[in-house]
């Protein structure tokens, strides 16, 4: 009987432990970009934070809310518009924290001498399809008075290619000017194809911040794992901002497999700062552009104070003491 017993409590001691393992574990979504390089580390100091975070890798973010409305991931690294269009369509899912801003640069070909936005009429413009980029791209052609479509007769064209494809094109030729993310942008310049027009921050965006988004399910159904998860993000980020060989190792050896030089880290994070934070205003005013725009092509535009969900990181920010 005492054998029993014994047999029965480690059994049931075996399926208490498979359970709180099971929902220690943080399902990531990221993108392989210079500045998604503190989320992609939470992974390696998430044991002392109590968790186990299984990262996968998109292409783009709409990749990566596909598999979050999915139901694929608890938290992901994605580009505000891609979660902006997902809560629109009725995802249920909350803007947690921010963890990088900036990231974009319009970038003309060295050879052509274009100097200002102005200077892109009559020329070919490549920018990844409802990408934060684009959004920034219709703004700073709209501001300046240029006409735009992925069609010829507009002062305009726009050529709709992947992140490294937009860098291809610009080296073949292809296109006269991109407005592409960072390190492609750096790396554009670094290589002589390319040379900046501007770092388009002067639309009523300003510096765009890249957004994790967390599923509802996951913030009110596992909330001491999600408070885990943002502490953990938020040490991340900090050792990231402090430790600046740390992140570039971590990036250029980790994440690039040596593909992108000291020069092209170093220019990516000028121009993509990692950092924490987020608001509804700012969530709202890249909704209200993508409505104008056209971008993302919302039959109701979501309200940001909604779903912009900023209280476990105000709470990870303190238990840090980071301001």
């Amino acid at each position: 009987m005492l054998k029993k017993i014994l047999v029965g409590s480690l059994v049931l001691s075996g399926l208490v432990a498979g359970s709180v393992q099971a929902e220690d574990v943080v399902r990531l979504g990221n993108l392989k970009f210079a500045h998604y390089g503190a989320v992609s580390y939470i992974k390696e100091i998430a044991p002392k934070c109590g968790i186990k975070v299984e990262e996968r890798v998109f292409a783009k973010g709409l990749d990566a809310m596909q598999a979050v409305i999915a139901g694929e991931l608890d938290v992901s690294a994605v580009s505000s518009e891609a979660a902006i269009s997902a809560r629109a369509k009725g995802t249920p899912i909350y803007l947690v924290a921010g963890f990088a801003k900036g990231g974009a640069r319009m970038v003309g070909r060295s050879d052509l001498g274009i100097k200002t936005v102005k200077d892109l009429k009559g020329k070919k413009v490549g920018v990844t399809r409802g990408g934060i980029q684009d959004i920034l791209l219709a703004a700073e052609l709209s501001q300046n008075g240029l006409s735009y479509s992925d069609q010829p007769g507009k002062d305009v064209q726009i050529i709709y290619l992947g992140f490294p494809d937009l860098n291809q094109a610009l080296l073949g030729k292809n296109v006269d000017a991109i407005m592409q993310s960072e390190p492609y942008s750096s790396q554009a310049i670094n290589k002589g194809y390319g040379k900046e027009i501007i770092k388009p921050y002067d639309t009523p965006i300003g510096e765009p911040v890249r957004t994790l988004v967390m599923t509802e399910k996951f913030y009110k159904e596992h909330r001491p794992v999600a408070e885990k998860f943002m502490r953990c993000f938020v040490e991340a980020t900090k050792t990231f901002i402090e430790n600046k060989d740390l992140a570039e190792k971590y990036v250029r050896e980790n994440m690039f497999k040596g593909q992108i030089s000291h020069e092209d880290f170093v220019n990516a994070i000028g121009n993509s700062p990692y950092s924490y934070d987020l608001t509804p205003q700012h969530i709202q005013t890249t909704t209200d552009l993508m409505q104008k725009y056209g971008v993302g092509k919302m039959s109701k535009a979501p309200v940001a104070t909604d779903w912009v969900k900023t209280d476990m990181l105000e709470q990870a920010k303190k238990s840090l003491n980071i301001q």
